[in-house]
């Protein structure tokens, strides 16, 4: 990144609003450039004097006159007391509006009122069929006829309505997870940035397959494939060991243009409990904290890989590794 790409990425990254990639290329920038990171450090310092800077609270006055001018909402008069609501005191209401913003905002308070006052009637209507008469019944005669118990009751409605839709939401989001992350996608994510801010990400550093497989030996408990698919536009970096799903796993590291591909290997048989959602499922690609990640079964091994690189290019390492090690070439080389 030079500082023509750098320049219009800096106030974003003062403010901490960059995904991560964006924001780990623009910090490598800044610690090279001496004019970006005097920029930086100015804009971080107008940014903490801003936020330090005292705050100054508009008059009543002015804040009644710009809530009358809005359109009509479902509220009624808004520069009213709780009191004069409770006991419907239609002129208690338009006298505190002349009082704070003058005669015409009392001139409007009651058509204000007409035009906000259909969820009142609903409520009344819906109180009157659930108590079971006109006038009187289960609730009886203050919840149906007026007055503090249906100000009371309509509060309670209000709140069960709010309580049954957070609810709604709360289970809609729980079930829909499952299906697309898990712990363990989460728990990928994170190794995944914890190892390229670390700037660690490869602890054997060879494009030679023959130098990064025995490697791994001994270090771990299997032995994963390792492919060098330059050809195809995939080139090996190297490999590092991670902690994943509380076991160690390989890692084997790609690069695809500017992009860095981590790929997790590990038996089948390994965390692949943890992997799934509570139905079972493992989705084959999905995105999550802008980075791709795709997942498949080859060779009695589980591969999962990510990347901050579009999808497709997920799609097309797999096909390469998966023709790759259908033609054997570990097996041919080593007879």
């Amino acid at each position: 990144m030079d500082c023509n790409e750098a320049r219009p990425l800096l106030d974003a990254n003062a403010d901490h609003e960059l995904p991560a990639p964006d924001a780990r290329r623009v910090q490598q920038h800044i610690e090279s450039c001496d004019d970006c990171r005097r920029a930086s450090e100015n804009l971080r310092a107008l940014s903490g004097a801003l936020r330090a800077a005292p705050y100054h609270r508009a008059p009543k006055l002015l804040r009644a006159r710009i809530v009358a001018g809005l359109p009509a909402t479902l509220d009624e008069a808004p520069a009213v007391s709780a009191a004069a609501v409770a006991r419907n005191d239609a002129p208690a209401q338009a006298g505190e509006i002349a009082a704070a913003g003058g005669p015409d905002l009392a001139a409007k308070a009651p058509r204000r009122q007409r035009r906000g006052s259909w969820l009142s009637t609903w409520l009344d209507s819906w109180l009157r069929g659930f108590s079971g008469s006109g006038g009187s019944g289960g609730f009886g005669g203050p919840v149906a006829t007026g007055g503090a118990g249906r100000m009371a009751a309509r509060g309670g409605l209000a709140a069960l309505v709010i309580a049954v839709c957070a609810v709604a939401v709360v289970v809609t989001l729980n079930l829909r997870r499952p299906a697309e992350f898990t712990p363990f996608t989460d728990e990928l994510v994170e190794s995944h940035v914890r190892a390229q801010i670390s700037g660690r990400d490869i602890d054997v550093i060879s494009t030679d397959r023959h130098t990064v497989k025995p490697w791994f030996n001994g270090r771990l408990d299997y032995s994963p494939p390792v492919e060098d698919l330059a050809a195809s536009g995939f080139a090996l970096q190297g490999g590092r060991l991670d902690y994943l799903a509380h076991q160690r796993v390989a890692v084997l590291v790609y690069r695809y243009g500017k992009h860095v591909i981590d790929v997790y290997v590990f038996p089948q048989t390994a965390s692949g409990g943890a992997a799934r959602g509570t139905d079972g499922a493992v989705p084959a690609a999905l995105a999550h904290d802008g980075y791709s990640i795709a997942h498949w079964d080859a060779e009695g091994m589980t591969w999962w890989a990510i990347t901050d690189a579009a999808p497709d290019a997920l799609s097309g390492l797999e096909t390469a590794l998966k023709a790759r090690l259908r033609g054997g070439s570990e097996r041919t080389e080593a007879g």
